[in-house]
């Protein structure tokens, strides 16, 4: 009888050092034109909303770095938000974010699915890590968000003691993002010509956050429905000086009525003040 030995999976030495300069990142093409364009969306209402700050870092396929068991190790999320960086100056291009180093650690993440090897929900635990591994184990992000347009399915993992948990979505198929105090769900339409399923923001009240695209064309139907009303009021205004000098007009007539009036009682001796009185 042989004897089997499990290997004894020792955990990842993790430190958060310094890119050297001269490392060259990751430049991987996105897989689809959707990736982007739902990056971007997610981003842009934050932005049109107020809730963008100086201190945030929030990109899209952005690297993320760790040294894992002294290996540099860099992956780069769809769509990523840390709450607080430090500044790099106004004549430095940030060109990556170690978390810890660089700032506060990484709080939420996305990816948008695809069939790749080490991809969005591999757990694996070499090298080249699988990304949920990656983000749970090494980088322990707090909420990883999975999506995938085409089905559409939407899927939010939260990290507790260490390990991911999958929380149900509520009544209207949204997800809680604790660390931007916002709802994540799904939303059929159109956004820059281009019709899919988006991923969008609602706020605690269940308010959508409106693209920059939405609150312009609302600006625009605003000022249209006042530049209706002041042309109403204007038209109203116009129409009561009208009514205004028709009075006028008729109390006119009846004041030249009334002198020729009294013009022919005179001419027959009657007075009309003694009439009057």
């Amino acid at each position: 009888m042989v004897l089997q030995v499990q290997p004894i999976q020792k955990e990842p030495i993790v430190t958060w050092e310094a890119l050297p300069t001269d490392f060259i990142l990751p430049d991987d093409p996105v897989e689809n034109i959707q990736q982007p364009a739902i990056a971007a969306a997610l981003t842009d209402a934050l932005g049109s909303t107020g809730r963008i700050q100086p201190q945030m870092l929030i990109g899209s396929n952005f690297g993320l770095v760790a040294t894992v068991n002294k290996k540099i190790v860099v992956k780069a999320p769809d769509w990523l938000y840390v709450p607080q960086v430090q500044s790099v100056g106004t004549n430095v291009v940030r060109r990556s974010y170690t978390p810890n180093l660089e700032g506060a650690a990484v709080a939420v993440v996305m990816e948008f699915l695809s069939d790749t090897e080490g991809g969005e929900l591999s757990v694996r635990s070499t090298p080249p890590y699988g990304k949920l591994y990656y983000y749970e184990k090494i980088l322990q992000v707090p909420t990883y968000v999975t999506y995938d347009p085409y089905e559409p399915s939407l899927e939010v993992r939260c990290l507790q003691n260490a390990e991911y948990t999958l929380p149900q979505a509520d009544t209207n198929g949204r997800y809680w993002i604790p660390e931007l105090e916002l709802f994540l769900g799904i939303w059929q339409g159109e956004r820059l010509c281009q019709t899919m399923n988006w991923l969008r923001w609602w706020d605690r009240e269940g308010n959508l956050l409106l693209w920059s695209s939405e609150q312009a064309e609302q600006e625009h139907q605003r000022a249209e429905q006042e530049h209706q009303r002041a042309k109403q009021e204007s038209q109203r205004a116009e129409q009561e000086s009208q009514r205004a000098e028709q009075e006028r007009q008729r109390a006119e007539q009846e004041r030249q009525r009334a002198d020729i009036l009294a013009a022919k009682l005179r001419e027959l001796g009657i007075d009309p003040d003694a009439i009057a009185e």
